[in-house]
Parts: C-alpha cells; sequence; structure tokens
C-alpha cells in the first residue's frame, strides 16, 4: 500500500504584525519577558506590605495622635472623647520648657538623672562586653558553655529579670545585703537599694547586667571577621596584647561600634520597663529617668497633654543626637 500525502494548503492571510501567535494560541515568549520581569522585580516589594501597613499601624499611627494630642488640653475630664478637649496650642511646651517653673524643673532634673544613667549603662555595657568578647576570641575547653551563660542574661524576660533583682535588692531579705553585709561586712548596716540615692545604683547594675549580652553577642561576631594574620604578624613584631587590643582589635571593630553605641543608648534612654518594674509607678528621685517621668505626668496627674508634649520633645531630641551622631561617624569614616 502507498501512503497518500495531504497536499499542503497555504493561506491567502497575511498575519497583521504584532499579533502573530504561536501555535495552540499561545503568545510567544518574548511578549511575556517583560511583565514576568516586571513581577520578579516586584515581588519583594508585595511580600514587604502586610509589614510596612503593620509598621504604619502600630507606630507611626500612634505617634500621629500623641502629636495632636500634646496641642490639646486633654485631662481626665476628655477621656472618653479626646478629640473634644479644647486646642491649647504651644501653651503645653512652653509649661515643659519653663525649667523655673515646678514642671519645667522637674522634667530638667529627670533628663538629667537620665543622661548620667545613659552614660554609665552604655559605658558599662559596652566595657564588659568589649573584654568578654576578647577573651571569647581564642578557643578553650567550654568556650561554648561560657557563651551560652554570658547570653542568659539577654535571653531572659525583661519582667521575669527584674523582678528576681528586686527581690534581690530588699533590705532584710535581699541577697545584695546578705552577702556585702552579714558575710562580707562591707557595711555597717543593711542599706536601702529600691529608695533614696542608692536606687540609681541599683538601676544601672540592672540595665548593665540586662544590656552587656548583647554589645558582647554583636562584638563577638564582629571579631570573627578580623584575620588571624594580622595577630600573628603583630606577635612576630614584638607587639604585646594590649597594643594588638589597641592597634588591631578596636580599630577593626570600629563599624560595629558606632552601630552598637548607638542601639545601646536609644534602648537605654528610652528604657521604661527596667525603673518601672524595679521601683514601681513612683520612682525615687535618684532614679527618676524621663520615661517613668512621662508616664507619671500623663497616667498619675492624668495631664495627657503635658505628658505627650514631653514625649515629643523627647522624640526630637533623640532624633537630634540621632542625626549628629550619624554625621559626625560617616566625617569620621571619609577622613579615614
Amino acid at each position: 500500500m502507498t501512503a497518500t500525502v495531504p497536499p499542503v494548503r497555504h493561506s491567502s492571510k497575511t498575519p497583521s504584525p504584532g499579533g502573530r501567535r504561536a501555535a495552540g494560541g499561545r503568545t510567544p515568549l518574548s511578549r511575556l519577558r517583560l511583565p514576568a520581569r516586571l513581577r520578579r522585580a516586584s515581588l519583594p516589594y508585595v511580600l514587604l506590605l502586610p509589614a510596612l501597613a503593620l509598621e504604619l499601624l502600630i507606630h507611626l499611627v500612634p505617634m500621629v495622635v500623641g502629636v495632636v494630642m500634646s496641642f490639646k488640653e486633654l485631662t481626665q475630664f476628655f477621656i472618653s472623647d479626646w478629640s473634644a478637649a479644647p486646642w491649647k496650642g504651644l501653651d503645653n511646651y512652653r509649661v515643659a520648657v519653663d525649667f523655673n517653673a515646678p514642671v519645667g524643673e522637674d522634667l530638667l532634673k529627670s533628663f538629667l538623672v537620665t543622661c548620667e544613667f545613659t552614660v554609665l549603662a552604655v559605658g558599662l555595657s559596652w566595657l564588659f562586653g568589649t573584654a568578654a568578647a576578647i577573651l571569647m576570641q581564642d578557643a578553650f575547653r567550654g568556650r561554648g558553655l561560657l557563651r551560652a551563660v554570658f547570653l542568659v542574661p539577654y535571653a531572659l524576660p525583661v519582667y521575669a529579670a527584674v523582678i528576681t533583682w528586686s527581690f534581690m535588692f530588699q533590705r532584710d531579705t535581699g541577697m545584695i545585703n546578705h552577702v556585702i553585709h552579714d558575710q562580707l561586712h562591707l557595711t555597717d548596716g543593711r542599706p536601702f537599694w529600691l529608695i533614696g540615692d542608692n536606687s540609681f545604683f541599683a538601676l544601672v547594675t540592672v540595665s548593665v547586667w540586662r544590656q552587656w549580652p548583647f554589645a558582647f553577642l554583636c562584638l563577638m561576631a564582629g571579631l570573627q571577621n578580623i584575620p588571624r594574620e594580622l595577630y600573628e604578624a603583630a606577635a612576630m613584631d614584638g607587639a604585646g596584647i594590649w597594643q594588638q587590643i589597641r592597634r588591631i582589635t578596636l580599630p577593626s571593630l570600629r563599624p560595629v561600634n558606632q552601630v552598637l553605641v548607638l542601639v545601646l543608648f536609644l534602648w537605654t534612654f528610652n528604657d521604661f520597663n527596667t525603673p518601672y518594674v524595679l521601683f514601681g509607678r513612683a520612682a525615687p528621685d535618684a532614679a527618676d529617668l524621663i520615661s517613668i517621668h512621662i508616664y507619671q505626668s500623663s497616667f498619675v496627674t492624668w495631664n495627657f497633654g503635658s505628658g505627650s508634649a514631653m514625649s515629643v520633645l523627647l522624640l526630637l531630641f533623640l532624633l537630634v543626637v540621632t542625626v549628629l551622631y550619624l554625621l559626625a561617624t560617616s566625617l569620621r569614616r571619609k577622613d579615614a
């Protein structure tokens, strides 16, 4: 049998330019490249939209509401409908920055206490973190276990950790007085740690205990990027351990320290949980941080307009300090 080949039919229609389709009615791949490329480029932004929306809802909206509240005479009489509070303009800000008046004078004292507390807490946290990171740089038996122990204060929930410290600072039953008075006999009597001037040192101790593991973690990660050949070459040239730290370790950790110090500063200056859990709603004058002071001005005296104005002033101060710090570090980096 001989197979019959069907004749090939030629269409008389000429396909229009740009309207040509592949077999099966599909569009050529050349026309799908641009939309697919756009889809791939926009995918990361689409995935970020939920997080961006939540960020705006959680942070930006309350911030705007707080700024609006700072221009109102918002007291306990307008809590049910804060938008009906009378407009006060800049009067809340004038009262807050009038340092000759009682409100402004107390706010200035709280600001100075917060500055002193921040300098001590950040400085000691950085110092302890740097020392521990350098000591943990060389391998030895039990290094992994010791690293894990160092990170325990950072891993503990803040409320559980601070409540434990509050029990330890009790005058009659606390472990601190039991050690320094009953066992070591360093004091004549049992000092009060949660009231009076000693409350400032108690607050610094708890803050440093909580924050130095974070500095240790960041600096330990930064030390992993320093080549060991630099230390070996320095040792062959006769450089001691202190010269190696000064000439190699600290300059190499400068980028890490720039970010670390800024983060520690913002966390410490804004810290509310530590003094609130340690002292309660009314902190002693020696430990009256500005976060607790604003809380008392808002939720204890029921003057939410004045408290909002203080919060806005605090926000502006932190923004100015952050911008100046970033400018100073960038200029130093350019000079280097």
